[in-house]
């Protein structure tokens, strides 16, 4: 924003520094000067003004009031006097009506007969140019002049124009019109305020003026506004159109409404000094209530623990006063209604450390008691869970947390529907992570080469509706595609991340837990299993269902686990049970065995634990199978069993005695049956 030094220099009754040293010291205080520029015998600065600061900082007056409180300059007295024809009374010239004080919380007008419209003075046209404004005529020049100088945005109408001498503010039309002094028509609608007469629209509200009131040559009585418009409207309208003003830019930052008097008495009186004229009695002035200065009390210690600097009482007082504010003994402050930026005591101490200078306030340690943050369970537990999947070739992905109404409703599930959905696709709150993790196989599976192995999980929520209630659950899930052993490998990596969660009693079991629907959908279950841990189901791992897969456009093979992450924590421990690593060697052998279905995997583990002792030192699942070639109600389930000692090493014929006692052991159960073979 520009602004003219001769200009600021004219409210003060000493002489301002230097041009230079001016900017030296508004660049200390908080106002980041762009440049000066010599433009004559008077110097420009460009000065950014923060948002915060619209209400007083856009314009002369609000940045003379910052050097006051800055520098040793004192201000001139302001002459708004202004003499009135005492014969005259505005209310038989012109009736002003606002529709809706929220649009327009106060609307200040006056008017001026017998004007003559002719060339502003040269002072005046230099002052506009230089800050960015063209000259046009006394009476539009004045207006802008004024706004420059106060910060209030003013229009001046013919009021020989004004239809049945009526000035209504109001919403438009839809479809309305209105020809601007731009030279472009508008088409209005009823979201945008306009200031009209009898028969049509005469401005946009705050933003521009139209062509059928404007000032010519031929004027001779005008009508002048000084109003307050709701700052989003105008913002609104603004973008809408397409149309940003001088004006437009100050009211949607908002403005003091109280300026609306002082504003237009200024402005009468300019133009009756450039234009003559006589000022009709009385002003209209219509709001729903006075905007009152705030009053607010400030703490010494406050002040003290916030700068971290103690300044004295009659310093803060000397500051507050040089700012216009008033205050007495107690510091009770009351702030100036321009200063829309103060609503409570910590704005006042800001304003105490940026007029005394930040600069003087030196660095000095806290004191205050440091308190360590409080240990938080399931974020260490995640972080951990995520760097052991990670350190396992791992990408880690994060999705929304919804998914399409197609989907969705293959699910049939207890689903929870957003009331206002974004879209077909973000329908439902997602009932388990695997249908995301999915759509990201899909999309990439169209870029990837064929050889190339992938691996993805996500920890995240999910959500179901439990008799009416929502209910939230912290879930664990990932996948592999692209690797023929994906399901070996996979259990591999669980197993591993168990174990590095401090968990031992880890093992696999049929798919006995009792599937919803959505269970059924997602999983192939002749060749997926439980995880368990202590004898207590986690979740599930294994091969996702053809009829998922073709839902979700998937081409490949996907083999997936799924953790329920709560369950989880609750047997994660610190404590790792350190088990020396056998130096001599161990030998491997395979048993498949045909169970009735009803056969849980973990009595079959009994068995062969019961039977091999000591010496047998692992046994994992690596197959299990029904389907076609079985008879019906009977599956397949594969074991490596690993013996091994840990103080010699064992013979074959030893080891070929205890597996053989391993299957008298299971053959025992009549209907089960032992197919076996061997493996060194």
């Amino acid at each position: 924003m520009l602004f003219s030094y001769n200009w600021l220099q004219s409210f003060f009754q000493n002489k301002l520094p230097t041009p230079k040293k001016l900017a030296e010291i508004l660049t200390l205080h908080s106002f980041e000067v762009e440049g000066i520029k010599k433009i004559g015998n008077d110097f420009i600065f460009d000065l950014d003004i923060t948002p915060n600061r619209a209400a007083d900082c856009f314009s002369h007056l609000g940045i003379a009031r910052e050097c006051v409180a800055l520098t040793s300059v004192k201000l001139k007295a302001q002459n708004v006097r202004i003499e009135e024809d005492k014969k005259t009374n505005i209310k038989d010239f012109i009736q002003v009506t606002v529709k809706n004080k929220n649009n327009c919380p106060r609307y200040t007008g006056r008017v001026i007969r017998g004007v003559k419209v002719k060339e502003s003075p040269k002072y005046i046209q230099e002052r506009l140019l230089s800050c960015g404004l063209e000259p046009i005529n006394n009476i539009v020049d004045a207006a802008n002049y004024i706004m420059l100088e106060i910060g209030q945005p003013l229009h001046a109408f013919d009021l020989d124009k004004i239809d049945g001498s009526k000035i209504i503010v109001r919403r438009a039309k839809n479809n309305e019109k209105i020809d601007a002094l731009d030279d472009k028509t508008y088409r209005l609608d009823e979201s945008i305020l306009v200031v009209a007469d009898s028969k049509r629209p005469l401005a946009i509200a705050g933003i521009k003026g139209g062509k059928s009131s404007a000032i010519s040559k031929e004027t001779k009585n005008i009508f002048l506004e000084s109003a307050n418009f709701n700052p989003l409207l105008i913002r609104k309208t603004s973008k809408k159109l397409g149309l940003k003003t001088d004006a437009s830019f100050r009211f949607e930052h908002g403005m003091d409404s109280n300026m609306t008097e002082l504003a237009i008495d200024r402005l009468a009186r300019l133009i009756n000094e450039l234009g003559g004229g006589k000022i009709v009695k009385n002003r209209v002035d219509i709001f729903s209530k006075k905007t009152l200065p705030k009053k607010i009390k400030l703490d010494l210690i406050q002040t003290e623990k916030l700068l971290g600097l103690k300044i004295s009482k009659k310093e803060i007082i000397k500051i507050f006063k040089s700012l216009g504010f008033e205050v007495d003994s107690k510091l009770q402050v009351k702030i100036p209604t321009w200063r829309l930026d103060i609503t409570e005591k910590q704005d006042l101490i800001e304003e105490i450390g940026r007029i005394y200078g930040y600069e003087k306030i030196t660095s000095v340690f806290p004191k205050l008691v440091l308190m360590p943050a409080q240990k938080n369970e399931e974020i260490i537990w995640q972080e951990r869970t995520k760097n052991i999947l990670k350190a396992s070739g791992f990408f880690e992905l994060y999705n929304y947390s919804f998914i399409s109404k197609k989907i969705g409703d293959y699910l049939d599930s207890n689903l929870v529907e957003l009331e206002n959905p974004f879209s077909e696709q973000l329908y439902y709150l997602r009932p388990n992570l695997l249908i995301n993790l999915l759509d990201n196989v899909s999309y990439k599976e169209k870029h990837f080469q064929k050889k190339e192995k992938i691996k993805i999980f996500e920890l995240g929520t999910v959500f179901r509706k439990e008799v009416g209630e929502i209910e939230e659950k912290k879930m664990l899930a990932g996948m592999i595609f692209g690797d023929e052993d994906g399901f070996y490998v996979l259990k591999g990596v669980i197993d591993g991340l168990l174990q590095g969660l401090g968990m031992s009693d880890i093992f696999y079991d049929n798919f006995q837990a009792t599937p919803d629907n959505s269970q059924r959908i997602l999983w192939n279950l002749n060749k997926s299993a439980e995880i368990k841990i202590n004898g207590k189901e986690i979740g599930f791992i294994g091969e996702l269902s053809s009829r998922i897969l073709s839902k979700l456009g998937v081409k490949v093979p996907v083999i997936a686990f799924e953790i329920d992450f709560d369950k989880l924590v609750g047997f994660c421990s610190e404590e790792q049970e350190y088990v020396k690593i056998s130096k001599f060697p161990s030998a491997v052998r395979d048993v498949s065995i045909l169970l009735p279905f009803r056969v849980k995997v973990a009595e079959v583990l009994n068995e062969i634990n019961i039977a091999g002792g000591e010496l047998v030192q692992d046994v994992d699942i690596f197959d299990i199978y029904e389907g076609e070639g079985l008879t019906e109600g009977r599956k397949s389930v594969a074991f490596h069993i690993v013996f091994q000692s840990k103080n010699r090493t064992l013979e074959g014929g030893e080891i070929d005695e205890l597996f053989r006692k391993i299957i008298k052991a299971l053959e025992k159960n009549a209907d089960w049956e032992v197919r076996k073979e061997k493996y060194a």
